[in-house]
């Protein structure tokens, strides 16, 4: 910015000789640079106002109180039967045991003696 200072500082007879002419290219120039810069970042542009949108949108779904759903689902969810038996599932890796009393627990192949 400095130097653009010092450029008009040095060339100033110029520009007050002939301000029609500068204020031609002036125009021209500065409407051709924002042109093509709104060219260049119009996806940038496009990005950033989706994203402002989008937290709109999250911030009016933070704001509207969560109560019950206007429809209750009919989908029956495992081990919240009121009716019949209510089995706990077991937790993530681990399984229920099924072995019989008195089986063997390996395959005859693999029995020895």
């Amino acid at each position: 910015m400095h130097d653009l200072i010092e450029f008009f500082q040095t060339n100033a007879a110029l520009v007050i000789a002939n301000p029609m002419a500068f204020l031609t290219f002036a125009i021209l120039f500065g409407t051709g640079g924002f042109i093509v810069g709104r060219y260049f970042l119009t996806e940038r542009i496009a990005n950033l106002e989706s994203r402002i949108a989008r937290r709109d949108d999250e911030i009016e779904a933070l704001k509207t109180p969560k109560g019950r759903p206007a429809e209750l689902s009919f989908i029956p969810i495992v081990g919240t039967s009121a009716i019949g038996e209510n089995r706990t599932t077991p937790l993530l890796g681990k399984w229920p045991d099924r072995r019989r009393p008195g089986a063997l627990s390996a395959p005859p192949h693999q029995r020895r003696g």
